[in-house]
Formats: structure tokens, sequence, C-alpha cells
């Protein structure tokens, strides 16, 4: 199998030009400013947040605090958190008062990390429904933030050697769901992108039905030696 493909999210430029617009749009990353304030500082905003933490936006998945600015919005003065996330080039900035809203949270707790990683080795769970109905539920759970749904995502679409191969619509979802996962254990449990693969296609590979189906491909692989003798 191959590395995980990463989620090309460009939208530094994007963003820098909605934080220059009109405040209309009730997205927090399109917010008019005035002036701005930063300090390269530890900082830590009434919400519980600080500089230099990961956190999980449930819309791009794991970014780090860079900053937490105070900038004049239309006469008022309004917290901000920078947030940049590194492999997508890309840079949002989210007013304080809006992370609940945006779901936004800390990084998962040994708890829900144990729980993700049993997910994968559970038995796939597949609706008997129309595929683009499907895949609209598949993408809700992987936006959610929610690292177990975003675990049930790559455990229901995974594909091992020996089983046929997916769609194209079903590659990206996986991938895009195994993406999310990956970068949130990688930083919880601080590990290189090779050993998170590892340690996510490990659990994949303890499954009940791929272990049952990579037991009947040794004894069929078996036999044919056989009748080759």
């Amino acid at each position: 199998m191959s590395d995980w493909t990463k989620v090309t999210q460009k939208k530094t430029s994007s963003a820098a030009n909605a934080a220059s617009s009109a405040p209309r749009s009730s997205d927090p990353s399109k917010i008019a400013v005035s002036s701005s304030k930063s300090s390269s500082k530890t900082l830590t905003s009434k919400s519980g947040f600080k500089t230099n933490e990961f956190i999980v936006y449930p819309a791009h998945g794991v970014g780090q605090i860079v900053a937490i600015e105070e900038q004049e919005v239309a006469g008022f003065k309004l917290e901000l958190y920078v947030i940049s996330f590194v492999k997508d080039k890309m840079t949002l900035k989210v007013p304080t008062p809006k992370v609940v809203a945006v779901g936004m949270r800390k990084l998962a707790d040994a708890n829900v990390v144990k729980k993700a990683l049993d997910t994968l080795t559970g038995r796939a769970r597949v609706k008997r429904t129309m595929w683009s109905r499907r895949a609209q539920e598949y993408e809700a759970k992987i936006n959610s933030g929610d690292l177990v749904a975003i675990a049930e995502v790559v455990r229901d679409l995974y594909r091992s050697e020996i089983q046929p191969e997916q769609s194209y619509s079903e590659r990206q979802l996986y991938e895009a769901a195994l993406d999310r996962l990956a970068r949130e254990l990688a930083v919880v449990q601080k590990l290189s992108d090779p050993d998170c693969f590892k340690l996510i296609e490990s659990h994949l590979a303890k499954g009940p039905r791929r272990a049952a189906k990579v037991e009947e491909a040794i004894i069929v692989e078996e036999n044919d030696v056989e009748e080759a003798a």
C-alpha cells in the first residue's frame, strides 16, 4: 500500500484575501481587521488554548496556534487565534469566541486514541445504500473532527492487497480519512509519519474479515504449491 495522500488545500492566499474583506460572512476566516497586536511569547486566551499548541480544526484537521492576536474590527477589539496548517500551506484566523461554534478542540487524549485504534481492528460496517449517500456520510464523519468517527471511515473503506480495489471516489475518501487520522496520531504519540502509518496498518490488518482472508489466501497458495509438485 502506498503512503497516505496529503490533503492539499492551498488556501494561504485566499485566507489572506478573506481577512481584508468586509465582515459580512459568518466564516471565522473572513474577518476584516484594521490593526493587529501579537507576541512571540506563549499566551493563553480565555478559551483555554495557547500559542504553540496543536489543535484540531474539524474542516482542516491538525493545526498549530502560532499566535494570538488582538485586532480591531469595526471599532471593537477582537481576539483571534492564528492557526498554521504547515502541510496544507495554509494559515487561518479564528475569533476566540467562535471556537465552540466551529468545533475546534484539543488533541485527543489517551482513551480516545485507544478507542480509535480499537475501531480499526473491528469488522467493516458497510450499509446497503447507494454509494452517493454513503459517500456523504463518510465525508461528514471526516469533517466532524471526531477521531473515532474518522477511524470508522478508514476501517470501512480499507482494502488489503488481496481484496478488490477501490473505486476512485472511495480511494479519495479513504485517503482523506487516513490523512486526518494519521496526522493527529503522529502528534499525540510523537511518531514519525512512516511509523504512524505502520501503526495504523497493523491495526487494520487485525480486522476479523481481513485476517480470515489472509489465512484463506495462504491455504490457497499452499494448495497450489502441492499441485505443482
